[in-house]
């Protein structure tokens, strides 16, 4: 008998556990640009889906001013991405020296930036939604964060 209760207790507390996961989020990776579009433009933001034959799909958009492209890559024949690319730069800023840009690679995380082929200071950040991908609420998430750098670079390459 005991046997037997003990059996109806493991089964009734997996049971339980179960019943208190919560359901499994939404994943979302890099293989459809349109997913990716509709979490921009649910930010407010617009987004305008960019696809030409022979080239990775992007996304132009910009905030508060701030214009911005998700670049999608790591692509088998410009589909089936894994990774995305968040990318903007400032073409009236070419008077910024390296070691100013340094500086901010070694005070900030998550971005990057870096002088272009024409001079200008750009800031690029990557997020990997390769294998099943990422819940969409840290996708959302990661660009709250392009959000703040983009705001935060823009003060720091203009400071005087």
């Amino acid at each position: 008998m005991r046997d037997f209760a003990f059996g109806t207790f493991v089964a009734a507390s997996a049971a339980a556990l179960f019943a208190a996961t919560p359901a499994q989020a939404e994943l979302v990776n890099a293989t459809n640009p349109d997913t990716i579009k509709k979490i921009i433009e649910s930010r407010g933001w617009p987004a305008t889906l960019v696809s030409k034959d022979g080239d990775d799909p992007y996304i132009e958009s910009n905030r508060d001013g701030l214009k911005f492209l998700v670049l999608f890559m790591n692509c088998t024949e410009n589909k089936n991405c894994k990774t995305l690319q968040y990318y903007m730069g400032f073409s009236d800023a070419k008077d910024v020296n390296l070691e100013r840009l340094n500086q901010w690679n070694k005070e900030k995380r998550f971005a990057r930036a870096y002088r272009d082929g024409d001079g200008d200071p750009v800031l690029e950040m990557d997020v990997d939604l390769d294998f099943a991908g990422l819940p969409r609420e840290n996708v959302g998430e990661s660009f709250n964060t392009w959000a703040s750098l983009m705001d935060s670079y823009r003060e720091f390459i203009f400071e005087k």
